[in-house]
């Protein structure tokens, strides 16, 4: 290949990473240089992180850098094949070689030669497999079930995992020289609730693949986009991508508001309690109070009574025992919700306006502090 060909190849191939691995937080920018840095290599590589945190994208993204880049990248779910089946899946079968065995058949190292192999979940791999991958990593070659002949293996093996291998090595469930021939260079991706400002780049690229694809389009205002990154994403990216897939469906070609996000991606759409400290930490808490919980300006008369401010510009004073800050912010919380509900004679939606919350908002925070109309309180 021609010296200009081969850096615009490079080019074309970062420009692709840029777009597979969505995201400008420091966190996605140092995987980035660690792909570049390693791509080049014949080196393995141990991917680590969450379920759902892209370790896919980063293979992918290692084997189009690298000088693999025109040979098959092929992925394998180590956990998703039975572990009686999984050496016939990886080095392939002769027939008769077993019940069944009808034909022969490559392997995945077969057909991964001249490119990367990707052992995904590999802790899942069972202890009788992880003997025999350790000898093709070490002796460069295998032979398929049934057959004593001997296939070179030029595959570059990259491997990914959620779990701990070290602790696995320690409790004897993965071997540790596999684990040292799998280590030489390690990448780590970061859940999603740790780079949440990739959030809004992340749903941008979800959409623009549907639009793509021709699978509906959607939008989400600032409110949404903020809600969702106070999320914690316990399915990281993979749960984000469902989402945007679901707000498509349900409200196609339309601007998405928090109202619209199911339930459990509001429930913590509300001001957080340090957000309620900062306010009522103000030495004038009275009159931001009021600014909060009517959404007018603070020179108005409140809606209803609230504690004119101490002489002392904390509200609260520590004594030197000290405080259960939480409990003190959840109580205040709830007294704020409890004054709104009656001054709008107990309509949810108009409490839920006085306070600046989403309605859905409000009713699970009732539900959390077990707030109920004083008629409707169950009699013991």
């Amino acid at each position: 290949m021609h010296v200009n060909d081969a850096a615009e190849a490079i080019r074309e191939a970062s420009r692709k990473l840029a777009r597979e691995l969505v995201g400008s937080s420091a966190q996605i920018e140092a995987i980035r240089r660690l792909i570049a840095q390693v791509a080049p290599a014949e080196a393995s590589v141990l991917i680590l992180g969450e379920s759902g945190t892209g370790k896919e994208v980063v293979a992918r993204g290692i084997h189009t850098l690298s000088n693999r880049a025109r040979g098959p990248f092929v992925p394998v779910n180590c956990g998703a094949i039975p572990g009686e089946l999984l050496e016939s899946e990886l080095f392939g079968h002769e027939k008769g070689a077993f019940t069944g065995a009808i034909n022969s058949r490559q392997g995945r190292f077969e057909m991964a030669a001249g490119g990367t192999l990707f052992l995904d979940e590999i802790g899942d791999m069972p202890l009788q497999m992880q003997v025999k991958l350790l000898r093709v990593l070490q002796e460069r070659c295998f032979e398929r079930v049934g057959s004593n002949k001997t296939l070179d293996c030029d595959v570059r093996v990259i491997a990914a995992t959620h779990q701990d291998l070290e602790q696995r090595v320690e409790a004897g469930e993965f071997r540790m020289d596999l684990f040292y021939r799998l280590n030489v260079f390690p990448i780590d991706i970061p859940p999603l609730r740790q780079r949440v400002e990739d959030v809004p780049a992340l749903v941008r690229r979800f959409v623009d693949l549907m639009e793509r694809e021709q699978r509906g389009s959607v939008a989400l205002n600032d409110d949404a986009m903020t809600c969702l990154m106070r999320y914690p994403w316990p399915g990281n990216v993979r749960e984000l991508s469902n989402l945007v897939e679901r707000l498509a469906i349900l409200h196609p070609q339309s601007t998405v508001t928090v109202a619209d996000l199911p339930a459990k991606f509001v429930a913590d759409e509300s001001p957080s309690h340090s957000d309620v400290a900062d306010v009522v930490l103000r030495g004038d808490e009275a009159r931001a109070m009021e600014g909060l919980l009517q959404d007018k300006p603070i020179t108005e008369e409140p809606p209803f009574a609230v504690a004119p401010a101490p002489e002392s510009p904390s509200p609260t004073l520590l004594g030197g025992d000290g405080m259960d800050l939480k409990t003190h912010l959840a109580e205040l919380e709830r007294s704020l919700m409890v004054q709104a509900l009656e001054q709008s004679d107990w309509v949810v939606a108009r409490a839920a306006k006085m306070l600046n919350l989403q309605r859905t908002t409000l009713v699970e925070k009732m539900r959390k502090y077990e707030i109920v109309r004083p008629d409707e309180a169950p009699e013991y």
